[in-house]
């Protein structure tokens, strides 16, 4: 694929500089570079495994999963006011201070996923007998159909192989116990009235996080739970069952049910606002009569919405667009000449979108095709194209549709590929 990517006009890969400009390996020009935006600072995984602070407007590339990505996310807020002390604070529109149940919380226990000795130990409380040692919070309001995640990292500390995080006292649909396997990084019963994901940060860390909507109890309680096996929240009080908690995140939101990125607070609720880059190449780097557009890319959730970028003229009329949909691990490409779409190649299943997966858009007159991961999955006969290409966006050309996810590399051919080219730049 590298010989194929010297042909490339434009060629994004994880590189970044501190002058906060995205620099495209080629052209080596600022023609080739991205107006990159984000008004605040924001946490990546850095190449060390270690979760630090970036400036604001500049470029985030995350290390998580091992291999740099640039993370492009939406904007979002951290309504627990206070991310690593478990004594105080509240979180979603309010809640009580946090309490601990048959259990002990202890300060600066071990080294959390930021590199420093801030991780707590919450452990049962060796009192004998059994009981359900929980960091809980009391008097939690939230609003009306907000999708509500939480998302705490988490470290097998002693026997214990699992912890659950809960949601109580909402409407009956909102409910609920979900456990999650922190010796191997595996999901154990998830509630039907949850989503739920882990997430491996290394040194066996692990981001656990569930997902709820209520829509008339508004008031409930949230927990942290100490769990021997899946299924059951019944510790034995023998001192031997614990677990390291660092760094919890309380995101709400109308249509996003997932959790960003670590937001740290301390007293107060933080604001992360969106990573934004557009503004990229020239008519000169871009052909209107035939390409192909490539990237190496995941989404943030399986149903991300619909995210988009695209080569066009600055606006959605004149347009070579993909998109993630509105359907679960459904993706599109997309043809505007004119303000018609010409053509439209929608693909359910065609990857999961979660994981990085390889596309092209290929498009000429009466030849346009879209390829996944060394497949051509979708194709149209009969489409014209839009003149007077101009620029590459991670929106849908106007402005709109910002594209939320990961990026490996973005690329933009001046000519149609052959079927044997897409076939191994895809794969």
């Amino acid at each position: 694929m590298s010989n194929l990517l010297e042909k490339a006009s434009i060629v994004l890969t994880p590189t970044a500089y501190s002058d906060g400009d995205l620099h495209c390996i080629k052209p080596n020009t600022a023609t080739g570079d991205f107006d990159f935006t984000r008004s605040t600072t924001a946490t990546r995984e850095n190449s060390s495994g270690n979760i630090e602070s970036v400036a604001a407007n500049l470029p985030r590339i995350d290390y998580l999963g091992g291999t740099g990505h640039i993370l492009l996310e939406p904007q979002s807020t951290n309504t627990a006011t206070y991310s690593n002390d478990f004594t105080q604070g509240d979180i979603f529109n309010g809640s009580g201070n946090p309490g601990v149940d048959a259990g002990v919380l202890t300060s600066q226990q071990a080294i959390s996923p930021d590199g420093t000795n801030n991780a707590w130990l919450l452990k049962d409380s060796n009192s004998g007998g059994n009981g359900q040692p929980n960091l809980r919070f009391f008097s939690t309001s939230v609003t009306s159909n907000d999708f509500n995640t939480v998302s705490i990292f988490a470290k097998k500390a002693l026997t214990n192989d699992f912890i659950v995080l809960s949601s109580a006292g909402f409407d009956a649909s909102a409910n609920g116990d979900s456990w999650f396997n922190i010796s191997n990084g595996s999901l154990g019963t998830i509630d039907s009235d949850h989503t739920a994901k882990i997430e491996d940060y290394g040194n066996g860390w692990y981001r656990c996080e569930i997902t709820f909507k209520t829509t008339t109890d508004t008031q409930g309680a949230v927990r942290i739970r100490l769990a021997v096996i899946d299924g059951s929240v019944s510790v034995p009080l023998d001192g031997t069952n614990g677990v390291y908690i660092f760094g919890l995140q309380c995101e709400a939101d109308a249509s996003r049910d997932f959790a960003t990125s670590y937001i740290p607070t301390n007293g107060s609720a933080v604001t992360r606002s969106a990573d934004k880059a557009n503004n990229s190449g020239s008519s000169d780097l871009i052909n209107s009569t035939e390409g192909v557009l490539y990237a190496e890319i995941a989404s943030l959730t399986e149903i991300p919405g619909l995210k988009q970028f695209s080569l066009s003229d600055g606006t959605n009329n004149n347009v070579i667009k993909f998109s993630f949909r509105t359907t679960e691990n459904q993706i599109q490409a997309t043809v505007r000449d004119s303000g018609t779409t010409t053509a439209n190649l929608t693909q359910s299943n065609a990857a999961t979108t979660i994981n990085f997966f390889k596309m092209a858009i290929k498009y000429k007159l009466n030849d346009v095709a879209l390829w996944v991961n060394g497949t051509e999955v979708k194709t149209d006969t009969s489409a014209t194209v839009p003149s007077a290409l101009n620029t590459l966006q991670f929106d849908r050309g106007d402005g709109s549709n910002d594209f939320e996810g990961k990026v490996k590399c973005v690329a933009v051919f001046k000519e149609a590929l052959t079927d044997a080219e897409l076939t191994c730049l895809t794969t």
